[in-house]
């Protein structure tokens, strides 16, 4: 083959230290636009990024010249200086170390498209 594909979709989850409540709707309004130009940036294709207060889901296509640990390294540390210089009252803003990266089929794209997108939904007490 004379050409590089790669089509490998993953499922990101990460939360700001200790699963502190700060990420309210009016944040995540400008913050997930400016996470998806960081991915776009980094050679990877966003899809879907939702959450609620105390965590963030990314769908998005991986690239073909940057890790998973890379690519969520760049993700946490822009948007971390991002919200501190933006908001002050998360001038002590952190994310936690760890996140969750979960390998998503085709056949499952939509599927966890709607779930990311209707998190506010999901996790509405019954």
């Amino acid at each position: 083959m004379s050409h590089t594909v790669v089509k490998v979709l993953i499922h990101i989850v990460f939360t700001p230290k200790h699963r502190h409540h700060c990420l309210n709707e009016e944040i995540c309004s400008r913050l997930y636009p400016y996470i998806n130009k960081i991915i776009q940036n980094l050679g990877c294709y966003p899809y879907q990024i939702g959450g609620i207060e105390d965590h963030i889901h990314i769908l998005c296509g991986l690239g073909k010249t940057i890790s998973i640990s890379k690519l969520i390294e760049e993700i946490k540390i822009s948007t971390s200086k991002w919200l501190k210089l933006n908001y002050s009252e998360l001038s002590g803003f952190y994310w936690q170390s760890g996140y969750g990266v979960f390998s998503v089929s085709l056949s499952h794209f939509n599927v966890i498209k709607n779930y990311i997108a209707n998190q506010i939904d999901h996790h509405k007490p019954k």
